[in-house]
């Protein structure tokens, strides 16, 4: 039975839901919180659609069993792979995912290109298929899959000349071609804004997706009338399947580091 003062379960590939965890902290301060980073098997994005779905549902058992009122998928790859599975696998429990912000770069862009930086398999996806013909008729998308971009964030390299190059080597084209809207589709993606900000200027704006998934979060609570009592002392759990990095550099959430768990 699901109770208003138990935690949200939040999950990700590695470290990149942390932005989204962030987003939802920010929003959310009485809401506690179980996050679960796949440290071990990180990235998702070379891996095939039955390896994430059974990943993602190994994850959701795990944070269902520490008393999670709600998963959030906080990961493009995961969503993409695994989300209408979990649903159907776990009907009363309410999921929110990620969506490449598709819809409203192609309502906002002027030039009528679109940069989306996501990773192969996301790119690659159903899900991401579906949102293109529905919203991104008329719009040139470039796409970039950002190859080596996650390992260098997980590995909290997130000023360093080489991730400086690499993202160059990502957006020039992209501004050469004229994109004055970027997407951004992995939530590792947002720890980098500050360079990926410095390359584009003001020639193009950003869309990131976390505080939308954190009001998502907040009116799913609302509609299954879970919202944490304004009482609440929440407590704040992190959980690995592998090494566990310095999460001072990615929150500020005041996480208990929980055991390692490898999940087979």
């Amino acid at each position: 039975m699901l109770s208003n003062n138990d935690p949200i379960g939040v999950f990700d590939s590695g470290i990149g839901g942390l932005s989204v965890a962030n987003a939802i902290f920010s929003l959310l301060p009485r809401e506690g919180m179980h996050y679960f980073a796949d440290t071990g098997r990180v990235p998702y994005g070379p891996r095939s659609r039955q390896e994430i779905l059974q990943f993602s549902r190994q994850i959701t058992q795990f944070l269902l069993d520490q008393g999670c009122k709600m998963i959030v998928v906080a990961c493009n790859t995961a969503t993409a792979a695994a989300l209408e599975d979990l649903r159907s696998e776990w009907p009363d429990v309410p999921f929110v995912g990620m969506e490449p912000a598709v819809k409203p770069a192609a309502n906002a862009t002027k030039s009528g290109k679109v940069g989306v930086m996501a990773p192969l398999s996301t790119i690659q996806s159903e899900r991401y298929a579906q949102l293109m013909n529905r919203f991104a008729a008329g719009v040139e998308v470039i796409e970039n899959p950002c190859v080596g971009l996650v390992p260098l964030i997980e590995a909290g390299q997130l000023n360093t000349p080489e991730t400086h190059h690499l993202l160059e080597d990502i957006l020039h084209p992209m501004l050469r071609q004229q994109v004055d809207t970027l997407v951004i589709g992995c939530t590792h993606y947002p720890f980098v804004l500050p360079i990926i900000r410095k390359i584009v200027g003001d020639s193009c704006q950003i869309i990131d997706p976390a505080p939308a998934v954190a009001r998502q979060v907040a009116r799913r609570l609302e509609q299954h009338q879970l919202q944490a009592s304004p009482l609440n002392q929440p407590s704040f759990h992190f959980h690995a399947s592998g090494a566990v990095p310095d999460l001072s550099v990615f929150t500020t959430i005041p996480f208990q580091v929980e055991n390692i768990f490898t999940l087979d």
